[in-house]
């Protein structure tokens, strides 16, 4: 198959599998039908079974839902839960203290470093020790 456009790249940059897709019967001793996406439209949908491979659930692929408040602009406005960690940025002759904001909405890997002094003029109810 060198050479060969495999779903619209070439080569090296071609993936080696395209996704999940329900598979509809059997058709042979090694040959399937499948559902394919409409992007795949003009690849025939039968598939020799050395070209599939068996979907294995992970839970780390599930993606948590929580319903955002959205306003009339259909935005949802950002806001600070609580700080992670502060940490002092030495530069040459001053220092600037960052800290690490966990926002509503997002997970901690996802939290954000920002300069202290900004934050605690926007949210000084998150500076209360």
């Amino acid at each position: 198959m060198k050479g060969v456009s495999r779903f619209g790249r070439k080569e090296k940059l071609s993936p080696r599998f395209i996704g999940h897709c329900e598979v509809l019967e059997r058709i042979g001793p090694v040959a399937y039908r499948s559902v394919l996406p409409l992007s795949l439209s003009i690849v025939h949908n039968v598939f020799h079974v050395s070209m599939l491979r068996k979907y294995v659930a992970d839970p780390s692929y599930v993606v948590d839902f929580e319903p955002l408040q959205l306003n009339e602009n259909f935005r949802y406005e950002e806001k600070p839960i609580r700080i992670l960690a502060r940490e002092v940025k030495t530069l040459r002759n001053r220092k600037i203290v960052l800290v690490k904001v966990l926002w509503q909405n997002h997970q901690f890997k996802e939290a954000t470093w920002e300069r202290e002094d900004e934050k605690r003029a926007q949210y000084p109810e998150l500076f209360q020790d």
